[in-house]
């Protein structure tokens, strides 16, 4: 399933397989779909022409629309959004985290109310896993609570022991619907999810208590939610070393092309976040040089594509200019070629730290692009 070919210090280079799609590539980054569809009017045809290797999509979101027994009746959502690579679905733990004011949570799991039609709903470890095997996807992800930073020791301390508990369940249901004769995607994996807060020893206890689980994978969750960059970074440093090394690590919703570097320097395999297509909806566009906004003056009568180091299918045939153009017109079609560079950006991104692995080369290229990157041009 995971194989790890070469290390560069704490950085790994490896491969993963699921059931479907080829061997995946890591290190790697998961472009968002959120409603199974990546928002600014990508198609999957689309991802696989900007080497999208893996696509993520929202569970607590299609549980609402159009509903998770939709989806399986669809065929699950492979069949549905016409791709036929890896998927990974998050659990629901995050959007229920975002509704702090229409959630309580208790032991069994959490009740809210839909941001929808404020429909109350119940979900919990075995509500997340069932809505996930309906979805198909090829990794689910285990029901979690997702604390702010900082929040009261005491409090974090609670929550990760329940979120252990959660996890021993997800496991449990997980294995359940897996081997049932309906099931969408029998090879589906379970990946465990750690939190901690900004606390170094919960988050060791966490993770050492989650490793125990036979879990496909592990997360890093419950970060860049509050906390400083520099926190953000030592939190990584403390749990890497107890996350079993022969599975995946992922580092959940981060983030900016220098924070992938970054994490990809202390030990992590996957990435995923709605940045690149979130600021490429804004006319924040990223290049190998730094960041521009295209919307900018300057770039009115600019007949340069929006970087000349890139070869996206946006850079090839358009100008800044026509890209200003479109935004300040309030076309459609703005978004669509912004998210497209972007997502192309992050995933060409992915394939040069790959290649800086391959070729023993990883720390000069952290040195040339990890504080590059983070510039405004």
């Amino acid at each position: 399933m995971f194989e790890v070919i070469k290390t560069e210090g704490h950085a790994r280079r490896g491969r993963f397989s699921c059931a479907h799609g080829g061997e995946v590539q890591t290190p790697v980054f998961m472009n968002v779909g959120t409603q199974a569809a990546i928002k600014g009017g990508l198609s999957a045809r689309d991802l696989k022409e900007i080497r999208c290797q893996i696509e993520l999509s929202n569970t607590y979101h299609l549980h609402l629309r159009p509903g998770d027994e939709v989806v399986k009746a669809l065929g699950g959502l492979h069949r549905m959004m016409c791709w036929d690579g890896p998927i990974l679905t998050d659990s629901g733990g995050f959007q229920v985290f975002s509704l702090a004011s229409l959630r309580k949570i208790k032991e069994e799991g959490v009740c809210f109310s839909s941001h929808l039609d404020g429909r109350k709903i119940f979900m919990g470890p075995e509500e997340s896993m069932r809505i996930q095997s309906n979805l198909g996807s090829d990794i689910a992800m285990a029901f979690d609570e997702c604390v702010e930073n900082p929040a009261p020791y005491d409090y974090v301390k609670q929550s990760c022991e329940r979120t252990l508990r959660w996890l021993e369940r997800c496991k449990a249901e997980h294995d359940r619907l897996n081997a049932l004769p309906d099931c969408v995607n029998p090879g589906q994996m379970l990946f465990g999810i750690n939190q901690g807060g900004t606390y170094d020893d919960l988050r060791i206890w966490h993770m050492q208590q989650i490793a125990k689980i036979d879990c496909d994978g592990f997360a890093i969750g419950g970060l860049a939610v509050g906390e400083s960059t520099e926190v953000m970074y030592h939190i990584i440093e403390q749990v890497e070393p107890y996350m079993p090394a022969g599975k995946p690590r992922y580092l959940m919703g981060v983030g900016t092309p220098s924070n992938i570097i970054e994490g990809v320097a202390r030990g992590v395999d996957f990435f995923d976040c709605v940045m690149p297509a979130r600021n490429a909806r804004h006319g924040r566009l990223f290049t190998w040089g730094g960041a521009i906004n295209i919307k900018n003056e300057k770039y009115k009568l600019d007949t340069n594509p929006i970087d000349p180091a890139c070869d996206c299918p946006v850079c090839r045939t358009y100008s800044r200019a026509y890209l200003r153009h479109l935004f300040k017109a309030e076309e459609i079609l703005a978004m669509r070629l912004a998210v497209l560079h972007n997502l192309y950006f992050y995933n060409r991104l992915m394939e040069r730290i790959r290649e800086a692995l391959d070729a023993g080369e990883f720390q000069q290229f952290r040195a040339a692009y990890s504080e590059k990157l983070n510039e405004k041009i």
